[in-house]
């Protein structure tokens, strides 16, 4: 990886303290770069932001599976720690029990970030908005905003890139207190039993519903009263992998019984031989175990309809809420017209931008991009030449997709998280159970060769 930590000699700036523009400015500062971080909270607060911590985490407190070998994202997790990923020391560091993802304690996750780049000699924390893109002679800038981008720098990354940003819909789920929980109708245990990194195989509260309370359920879901939307958001559509729990079931009462509530791999304890209609998931949201949110609720509902309609849950009937579900907008742009191959703006080549808002979804992939973006300005203020990650690559073929490998010329570019779909296909036969494994072995063996110096 080259030499850590090592005396400045160039300087760079990273606009966004969320987790790209922090994975990026580590990146950058472990190489040698000393890097001005600046971050508008809390002279700017945002619709979704509580606390004024770099890094913080304000939807799920998950950062999805752990899994190595079967999933993307788990292949991407452990790609990343490979690759000197502040995110991901972070989160191992403040892991939770949650089966088999790797789930967080938000608080401390976020302040171990910040130490981190506090405390680093290379880097200088500045809170302060930057309400316009640099000019082209200012010198290095990554751009890290976030899908929270503020509207005056929104409006100044429009009208430098004549392209038009797309935005969607973001929405977050409910956190309820577990000393409300009635564990004489929930329990605990992780689906089929799997033990995750935080070591438990019961990290999971569940909810059991027959058949009757499932579709009550469903009736309030698609009757209930949600937040109105102003004007200009009214066209903005959701992100496919984030939808609120009352979308989710207008589009069929089943949806939800085949998405978060399917009943596979649970088993109440009090009627091992009754096998529930559906079950509602809680996972643990802080390292004490006394808050746990509600997997797949994410919501636009208003708050009363969401106190009465999932007060109705079996087990949650006296459910404590310390947070309430909410809905913000998210803001990305059409990255494969506007950005090359190194994630710079081919309108003003000394600006790149990294995290969600190049149009990766979910919080590890943000970091990635932000891990990357960091390395690829490290690298070409060293006058290296640039080095992306093999495409075989969970980080390669993340950076394919937003930089080039979406649709030729077509204008419905979207947010992704990523996926094996995204991979280069494996050459010969490999039998199906075979194909994921497969495809991290490939990628591991690549992102090897890749960071050999």
């Amino acid at each position: 990886m080259g030499a850590m930590n090592k005396k400045s000699l160039t300087s760079a700036r990273v606009i966004g303290g969320g987790l790209a523009g922090c994975e990026a400015a580590w990146q950058m500062a472990e190489r040698g770069v000393s890097v001005t971080l600046h971050e508008m909270r809390p002279i700017r607060p945002t619709e979704a932001h509580i606390t004024e911590q770099l890094a913080e985490l304000v939807c799920s407190n998950s950062f999805r599976s752990d899994n190595a070998e079967n999933n993307a994202v788990g292949l991407l997790h452990e790609e990343m720690r490979r690759a000197g990923s502040l995110i991901l020391r972070a989160a191992d560091a403040h892991k939770l029990p949650a089966g088999g993802a790797l789930a967080v304690d938000r608080e401390e996750f976020a302040g171990a970030v910040e130490s981190a780049l506090a405390s680093h000699d290379n880097i200088e924390i500045r809170r302060e908005e930057i309400s316009a893109l640099p000019d082209a002679d200012a010198g290095p800038v990554l751009v890290a905003s976030g899908p929270l981008t503020s509207a005056s720098l929104g409006a100044s990354i429009l009208e430098r890139s004549g392209e038009q940003a797309l935005a969607f819909f973001d929405a977050i789920a409910p956190v309820i207190y577990k000393d409300s929980i009635d564990f004489d109708v929930a329990w605990m245990q992780s689906r089929y039993d799997k033990e995750g990194p935080g070591g438990d195989a019961a990290a999971y509260i569940n909810c059991p519903l027959d058949a009757a309370q499932y579709e009550a359920l469903i009736d309030g879901l698609v009757s209930a009263e949600c937040t109105e939307f102003k004007e200009w958001e009214k066209d903005t559509p959701y992100f496919e992998g984030c939808l609120p729990v009352e979308v989710m079931a207008e589009r069929g009462r089943e949806t939800l019984r085949y998405g978060p509530l399917k009943p596979v791999g649970l088993t109440n304890p009090r009627s091992p031989e009754i096998k529930s209609h559906a079950v509602v998931q809680l996972r643990q949201d802080n390292a004490l175990g006394t808050l746990y949110n509600m997997v797949g609720f994410q919501t636009k509902m208003k708050h009363s309809e969401q106190k009465r309609i999932l007060s109705a849950i079996p087990g949650l009937e006296n459910a404590r809420f310390a947070r309430l579900g909410g809905i913000h907008r998210n803001t990305f742009l059409n990255s494969p017209q506007i950005l090359d191959g190194a994630l710079r703006f081919k309108a003003q080549p000394n600006i790149r931008f990294a995290g969600q808002i190049t149009g990766v979804e979910g919080y590890v992939e943000s970091a990635a991009i932000g891990l990357l973006a960091g390395r690829f300005m490290a690298e070409e203020l060293a006058g290296s030449e640039h080095r992306p990650p093999p495409p075989a690559t969970a980080l390669g073929a993340l950076l394919t997709h937003i930089t080039g490998g979406h649709l030729a010329g077509a204008d419905n570019f979207q947010p992704m998280n990523v996926n094996f779909g995204l991979f280069p296909p494996l050459e010969g036969k490999v039998h199906k159970r075979e194909r994921k494994p497969a495809l991290a072995r490939r990628a591991l063996d690549a992102l090897t060769a890749w960071l050999a110096p």
